[in-house]
C-alpha cells in the first residue's frame, strides 16, 4: 500500500488519531510531489493567551514539535455543540503536510481529538444519496436487499483478492447484487485506465461478457503490463467472442475515457482513495476485508 508518509512519527500519529484511518490491504495512490509554490507558508503565531495559542502549546509539547515544525492552530469557529469550538490544526514539516480536526472547549481547558458525530442523523445517508447504479457494469437481481458497489482497479493486487472473495461468496448469496465501479489509480498504476475501458467496451456489447472480461483481466494481472496492454485487452476480447472490430473502435473512442471518469468522480464525491472500496448498501468497506463484508451484510440481512 502506498500512502502519505511524514517525517515525524509524532506527527503521523497524532493526524491518524484525529481524523484519518489505516487501511493495510487496501491500495492508495502515492502523494503528488509539491512545488516550492505549493508549500504551506510559515504560519502567524497566535494571539498570546489565546485558545488557538494554548492548542499550540499543549500539541507541540505533547508530540515534541520543535522549530522545524510549523504548526497553525485556528481560526476556530463554534462546532454543532454548544461550548466546543472547532479548530483546525495543520502541520507542515520537511515539505509535506496535513491538517486534522480538534475540538476545544470555549474555556481553553480541555481538547478532543476525534469525529464530531450527530447521532440524530443516519450516518450512511449522505453516501446513499451519491451511491447510483446508473449504467454501470451489475450482477444480482434489481430488487436485491443488499447491493454492494465495488470500486475498483484491475492492476490493483487487493481488488484481485476482494475478486477472489467475491468470486466465491456471490454464487452462495444469490439474493445479493453486486454493482461494479471503475475507479483506476492511474497514477500509480501505468495501465489500468486501458483495462477499464476495454472491459467497458465489452460491456457495450454484451454486458454479460462484461464479467467474464473483468475476470479474465484480474487473472491475467501477473502478465500485463504497461507495454502489453493493448494487444491483451485485444486478445481476451477474441477469447470471449468479441467483435474485435468494433472492440478496437470502442477502446479509441475518447466517449469510453469519458464513461471511466465519470465513476471515478463518484468515487472521489464518495471520498474515497484507496482500492478496493466497497459499500454494502450504503456501509463503507476498504480493502478485501472478508470478515467486515460477512459482518456488514449480516448486519444488512437483518430486520431493520
Amino acid at each position: 500500500m502506498s500512502r502519505r508518509v511524514l517525517k515525524n512519527a509524532a506527527l503521523l500519529a497524532f493526524l491518524w488519531a484525529s481524523a484519518f484511518q489505516t487501511f493495510s490491504l487496501a491500495q492508495s495512490p502515492a502523494p503528488k510531489e509539491k512545488s516550492d509554490a505549493a508549500k504551506p507558508a510559515a504560519s502567524v503565531p497566535p494571539k498570546p493567551g489565546s485558545t488557538e495559542a494554548r492548542i499550540e502549546h499543549y500539541l507541540r509539547n505533547l508530540y515534541a514539535w520543535g522549530p522545524a515544525f510549523d504548526v497553525k492552530v485556528g481560526p476556530s469557529k463554534p462546532s454543532p455543540v454548544p461550548d466546543l469550538l472547532e479548530v483546525p490544526v495543520t502541520v507542515s514539516m520537511g515539505g509535506q503536510s496535513d491538517t486534522a480536526v480538534v475540538y476545544a472547549s470555549k474555556t481553553g481547558n480541555f481538547l478532543i481529538r476525534g469525529d464530531l458525530t450527530d447521532m440524530s442523523v443516519d450516518p450512511f445517508a449522505d453516501n446513499r444519496t451519491k451511491l447510483h447504479i446508473g449504467k454501470s457494469p451489475s450482477m444480482g437481481p434489481e430488487n436485491a436487499k443488499i447491493t454492494l458497489f465495488e470500486f475498483a482497479d484491475f492492476e490493483c493486487p487487493s481488488c484481485r483478492q476482494l475478486d477472489v472473495i467475491l468470486r466465491q461468496y456471490l454464487p452462495q448469496h444469490p439474493e445479493v447484487r453486486l454493482v461494479f465501479k471503475h475507479f483506476p489509480l492511474v497514477n500509480i498504476h501505468p495501465w489500468a485506465m486501458t483495462a477499464a475501458i476495454a472491459s467497458q467496451c465489452a460491456y457495450q456489447q454484451n454486458p454479460a461478457i462484461f464479467w467474464k472480461m473483468h475476470d479474465a483481466i484480474f487473472d491475467a494481472q501477473d502478465v500485463i503490463s504497461p507495454s502489453n496492454v493493448w494487444d491483451k485487452m485485444q486478445d481476451l476480447a477474441k477469447q470471449e467472442g468479441l467483435d474485435t472490430q468494433a472492440f478496437t473502435t470502442c477502446m479509441s473512442n475518447p466517449a469510453t475515457e469519458a464513461q471511466i471518469k465519470e465513476t471515478m468522480e463518484e468515487g472521489q464525491a464518495l471520498t474515497i482513495s484507496a482500492t478496493p472500496t466497497t459499500f454494502v448498501n450504503a456501509r463503507r468497506v476498504v480493502g478485501p476485508d472478508k470478515s467486515q463484508l460477512d459482518q456488514s451484510i449480516a448486519f444488512e440481512s437483518f430486520p431493520q
